[in-house]
């Protein structure tokens, strides 16, 4: 069970408010990059089976990120696909996490971040290589930023059933290749993505 170890280090330095913050979508071809930003605090309790998001099963994955949403504060940011093209993937993904910081209930006195640093954020923050496996907040925040952005998908799935991101989650599985050659991109599609660009021209 991951422990608040990490954030005992911050909270014996006086932090109180500290926000966890991780995103989902940065390598696929269709749809938003979506970050989310969890507050943890002194004495939060700690959610059985938290972990990255990428090591539980759908149905963990949202069965966990209910009871976050629940029980802590939390707030979603996104960057569409249009921004992603006009910024760059890591601007776009730094755009997207500022959003969910700053629309947090309360501000946090620090940010953690899973990864590099990224100076693009443009708040003073911490990054921590693995940070999703290592530090509760940065894992919450990957099961509501993975959780929120697959419902999203399965939702544009409905509208664009053949690029099956109902199950792909818009990254470039051959179904979604075969669909792209053979229909275009949608609007929700990054034109700025090779897979998708080699399709425009």
């Amino acid at each position: 069970m991951l422990g608040l170890a990490v954030e005992q280090e911050w909270f014996a330095r006086g932090v109180v408010r500290l926000a966890g913050v991780d995103e989902a979508g940065r390598g696929p071809l269709a749809g938003p990059v979506v970050a989310a930003a969890v507050l943890v605090t002194p004495g939060t309790p700690c959610l059985e089976g938290v972990t990255d998001s990428k090591l539980l099963s759908r149905r963990r994955r949202e069965q966990l990120a209910a009871a976050i949403v629940s029980s802590l504060s939390y707030a979603l940011g996104a960057a569409s696909a249009r921004e992603i093209d006009r910024l760059n993937i890591r601007r776009a993904t730094a755009l997207a996490m500022r959003r969910a910081v700053l629309r947090l209930p309360a501000a946090a006195d620090a940010i953690l971040l899973d990864g590099l640093p990224m100076t693009e954020l443009g708040m003073p923050h911490e990054a921590l290589v693995g940070g999703d496996r290592r530090c509760y907040a940065i894992a919450c925040a990957s099961i509501v930023a993975k959780t929120v952005r697959d419902r999203l998908m399965r939702l544009l799935a409905l509208r664009y059933p053949a690029f099956g991101w109902e199950r792909n989650a818009g990254y470039g599985t051959p179904q979604h290749l075969v669909a792209l050659e053979r229909d275009g991109p949608t609007p929700h599609h990054r034109r700025s993505f090779a897979p998708v660009a080699l399709r425009l021209l």
